[in-house]
Parts: structure tokens; sequence; C-alpha cells
């Protein structure tokens, strides 16, 4: 298992389009995907867990990756969530 921390950077935070995005993104790996936020843990591959996170610009997620594809997994979502989730 693999972890990193990273901070949201799209101005309107995790929001239906770039939490789908996410949700997509997560979902093209084999691995178990979650990312923690106060204290609570989210399954990455689900839309309603993402958006229930109410992840806001500037704060900060620990993303965790375990399985065989662990490390392109958070290569990936780390480049996504950096490069704004296509907003």
């Amino acid at each position: 298992m693999i972890t990193q921390s990273v901070t949201i950077k799209n101005p309107l935070g995790l929001h239906a389009r770039p939490a789908k995005n996410f949700v997509q993104i997560a979902a093209q790996y084999k691995s178990n995907v979650t990312f923690a936020k106060d204290n609570k843990t989210f399954n990455a591959k689900s839309i309603l867990m993402v958006m229930s996170a109410g992840a806001k610009c500037g704060q900060t997620i620990e993303l965790s990756c375990d399985g065989q594809d662990e490390d392109q997994a958070m290569v990936a979502l780390v480049e996504a969530i950096e490069s704004g989730l296509g907003e």
C-alpha cells in the first residue's frame, strides 16, 4: 500500500464534474483506491462517496492505493488532481 498527500487545486473542489473525472480515473485500476479527509475514509471509485467528502479548493486529502497497479494508480490520480481534474 502506498499513500500520498495531495491538495485539491480546482476552484470549486470535488463537485460533480471533477468528482466524476476522479472516479473514472480511479476505476481504471484494479487496486483499491481510497482517500482520507477529516479523519474519514472514502472509496475513490464511488461517485457518492467522493461527492459526500465535500473536498474544497485548498484542502489536502491523503490518497491510498493498494494492489497490483498501485503505483500507476497513484501517479494518474495525483496528476489529475494537480491539473484541476479537467476544470
